[in-house]
């Protein structure tokens, strides 16, 4: 049996990889505040990714916050001493992970509207998320693990039944506020977390890959399409738009920051498709068309009779 370690595994994807990794005939074990093994106590994750054919690591504290001086030093250390300690860790395995794939993001590119960005010639953007992207991408690089394969994963937004980022943009276009944002003209790519969970697989059985990774679906939106497919999918009829200067405010208000709906994320996964991986959910309305579907499913499975 194959075992897949998992750090930073009680976070919307983390909980779908736990869960489809048992399915598909894994050990699972998890490294985090709680769990096989938590952090500061290397020598138990040393223990734990010993053998192990696949570390993954999905930690870090929620980008959704104000970007406060206490919140950005909490962000990017969540992320970089997580991964340093990872690193320090496998490098004393007798038996290191065969790859360990790291999460990174999307948003390490630059905002565009005029190309996609591609890990051949995409250009990085700047800014702190940018920052936090190369410090987190910077750390797994220098891990003395010579014999183990990283990828950094620039994962777009995932979308999925049970949370992420739907349940907001659900809650938006459920009491009418599900229209464009901003000019609604910004770019907004994102995937399954079902093909995300499929393209981690396809990454493990494909030796060739190397270098960062992007996950994004094959059809990019607008943010203006994005919020038509969501009323759609909530059967909302109309949904007000919002103003930029009305998000700045809003965001004030939710404690959250607007370039995580304003900044343009047009991001391709040409590594991926290159090397003949196929999307199940390559467009957006099938894939919110599964997702209301599942969910609602979910939901009536939980009502008790």
């Amino acid at each position: 049996m194959k075992t897949v370690v998992i750090a930073g595994a009680s976070g919307f994807i983390g909980t779908h990889f736990r869960r489809q990794f048992a399915s598909a005939g894994w050990r699972v074990r998890t490294v985090g505040r709680s769990g096989d093994a938590v952090w500061g106590d290397t020598a138990a994750i040393t223990t734990l990714l010993d053998g192990a054919e696949l570390l993954i690591n999905l930690a870090g504290k929620s980008v959704s916050c104000r970007y406060t001086r206490a919140n950005k030093a909490e962000i990017i250390r969540s992320r970089t001493e997580t991964t340093a300690e990872l690193g320090r860790a496998a490098a004393a395995c007798a038996r290191p992970p065969r790859d360990w794939f790291n999460a990174s993001t999307g948003t390490i590119y630059r905002d565009a509207r005029d190309r996609p960005q591609d890990e051949l010639d995409g250009e990085l953007g700047s800014g702190f998320s940018v920052a936090v992207a190369r410090g987190w991408e910077e750390t797994l690089a220098s891990a003395e693990v010579p014999g183990t394969r990283r990828i950094p994963l620039r994962i777009t937004i995932a979308m999925g039944p049970g949370g992420g980022v739907m349940r907001p943009f659900n809650n938006l276009a459920r009491l009418g506020l599900g229209g464009r944002m901003g000019d609604g003209g910004q770019k907004f790519s994102w995937v399954h977390v079902d093909d995300l969970f499929r393209a981690v697989l396809f990454l493990h059985e494909h030796r060739d890959v190397t270098g960062p990774v992007n996950i994004a679906a094959p059809e990019v939106v607008t943010n203006a399409g994005l919020m038509a497919a969501v009323r759609w999918a909530n059967r909302a009829p109309f949904g007000l738009p919002t103003p930029a200067w009305l998000l700045k405010l809003g965001a004030v208000l939710i404690r959250t920051e607007t370039e995580l709906v304003l900044k343009s994320r047009w991001v391709s996964s040409r590594k991926l498709q290159d090397a003949g991986f196929l999307f199940q959910h390559p467009g957006l309305d099938g894939a919110l068309a599964d997702i209301a579907g599942r969910s609602s499913a979910q939901g009536k499975k939980n009502v008790a009779p």
